[in-house]
């Protein structure tokens, strides 16, 4: 039996650029727009042109997309204008896709509010729009804004909207769940009831978020008949967000009810893509991912109870709905105070440390961790400095750099400048070298004082220059003069490797310092550097 179609229309660039606290630049759209093709979606809505100038500059630029279309949006003709003179189409028509998407009002209610206009000049406005574009050879898709709502309203008016656009030779219709209100049960029924006006091989879906139903909507809308698909990546939009395609394109792809009926244009190979599209989002976006997205989350397949994880080595499907592998995402196996033995053993092999099950440093080892963690210490994220623990437990791992004594001051002078400065005595081969750094706190002061004067240290110089430090984080993990603070860094290099490092104690810079040299430590241990004599 041959599948059907289904169509994914991305709306980040436009819909999702809606969102509180997101500004898009030229580059931003760019960068996300050529992820989302590489991905291989249909349709990348960039944007509205001649609302903005970004989004118009965005237009104007040359796009070699090899899989989606570029598509514009905008909105239906004003009521007092023909087609050829709405400035609104106008730009549109001037950007040059060969897509576009106009919103219209599909509820009576807005019809009256928020236009101000009659019925019947609003079927006009979305009728002489479609017929507009679709004379200029545009594929012509349109957005039936509040369409469940307009439906439930007045069945019978919201019917002549889109029929008002399909009769004139629409290719998509998209029903617009805009206020996000819309149940599963309730979009069942009614595109059930709206397919047999419009076939549902025109027919899309628009689901936000605000009852938290937005990909369940959406997978209701399918299997009711709809065969394009809209939404963002990571739910971006506005308010509580539109159906995440992050959930929903593999849902399509790997879950068998949807599989079996439908095909999309994303092949086994970019699928692998999803994860980087993903994370690609909240780089541009400069903020920290939600570690439990479904799919491409970093804790989307975590292990932390020690059952899980023993189950999880003999088979991974007894605790993963899908091999993460599939959508570009790795298994975690976390170690805290919760571990177990498998957790250790688990997390050793990932890191290729091979060692008999019955070997006591094991339990040393996890005694070890939930020690730590009971004082403050969080393993969770810190890859790297559990990684550096274990090995040194097991004696797998030389000295590098020994930082025998630091020192670090701030100080405000005359013109009210804040300025730090750190010293640190470090031994390496066994003699002693002092070097000095300032920065704009203590910790960047450290941190500079150790790998700014690398030419010092002629031994591990090659390893340390293209240290960065990407991320600092502080937490107060109690109250009162003797709160205890836990620092996490993330460092990066030249490879493009990140890793985590952590380090606790009553003093922020001591808690500092331990994360720091960790990070050091990694860095060095990776690359292989020599040891100290």
């Amino acid at each position: 039996m041959s599948k059907e179609r289904l169509y994914i229309f991305d709306t980040t660039l436009r819909d999702g650029a809606q969102t509180q606290g997101v500004d898009f630049s030229i580059k931003d759209k760019e960068k996300i727009a050529l992820s989302l093709d590489a991905l291989g979606v249909d349709y990348i809505e960039g944007g509205w042109p001649g609302a903005n100038p970004t989004d118009t500059e965005f237009f104007q630029k040359k796009h070699n997309f090899k899989n989606a279309k570029l598509t514009s949006f905008g909105m239906t003709k004003k009521t007092g204008h023909s087609a050829d003179n709405d400035n609104g189409l106008s730009a549109i028509l001037n950007s040059n896709t060969s897509a576009v998407c106009l919103v219209g009002k599909s509820w009576d209610f807005h019809v009256d509010i928020a236009l101000g206009i009659s019925n019947e000049e609003n079927l006009e406005n979305i009728s002489e729009s479609a017929k507009h574009f679709i004379k200029k050879k545009k594929e012509f898709m349109f957005d039936a804004e509040h369409f469940f709502d307009g439906y439930k309203a007045n069945p019978e008016y919201a019917i002549k909207c889109i029929k008002a656009a399909y009769d004139q030779g629409a290719r998509w219709i998209v029903l617009c769940d805009t206020n996000g209100g819309t149940l599963p049960h309730e979009i069942i029924k009614i595109v059930s009831d709206v397919t047999k006006v419009v076939p549902g091989k025109n027919l899309g879906i628009h689901a936000h978020n605000d009852t938290g139903n937005a990909v369940a909507n959406t997978l209701a809308a399918v299997l009711s008949g709809v065969r394009q698909v809209q939404g963002t990546i990571n739910g971006l939009g506005e308010r509580c967000g539109n159906a995440n395609l992050m959930s929903l394109i593999p849902t399509f792809f790997l879950k068998k009810d949807f599989s079996s009926k439908f095909e999309i244009g994303i092949n086994n190979k970019n699928i692998k893509n999803l994860t980087e599209c993903s994370r690609l989002l909240d780089e541009v976006l400069n903020r920290k991912p939600n570690m439990h997205l479904p799919y491409v989350g970093a804790a989307a397949f975590s292990h932390k109870g020690g059952l899980h994880v023993s189950a999880v080595q003999k088979n991974p499907k007894t605790y993963e709905h899908i091999n993460p592998e599939e959508v570009g995402n790795n298994r975690n196996i976390v170690i805290s105070d919760q571990s177990g033995k498998s957790n250790i053993i688990s997390r050793l092999r990932s890191i290729n440390i091979n060692i008999d099950e019955k070997d006591p440093k094991i339990k040393k080892l996890l005694d070890e961790v939930k020690d730590r963690e009971f004082i403050g210490y969080s393993y969770d994220g810190a890859d790297a400095s559990f990684e550096l623990l274990a090995r040194r437990i097991i004696g797998e791992i030389p000295v590098y750099i020994s930082i025998t004594e630091y020192d670090v001051s701030v100080k405000k002078n005359s013109s009210g400048d804040i300025i730090s400065s750190a010293k640190a005595q470090l031994k390496v081969d066994g003699e002693k070298i002092l070097c000095e750094g300032e920065g704009n706190g203590p910790v960047n002061a450290l941190d500079n004082a150790i790998r700014q004067n690398v030419d010092k240290l002629a031994k591990y110089s090659k390893y340390l220059k293209d240290l960065k430090l990407v991320d600092y984080k502080v937490r107060i993990l109690n109250t009162g003069t003797e709160a205890v603070t836990r620092v996490s860094i993330e460092s990066t290099d030249s490879k493009g490797k990140n890793w985590f490092t952590i380090g606790v104690s009553t003093n922020i810079i001591d808690a500092s310092f331990k994360a720091l040299v960790d990070s050091l430590d990694y860095k060095l241990f990776k690359d292989n550097a020599p040891a100290s004599l």
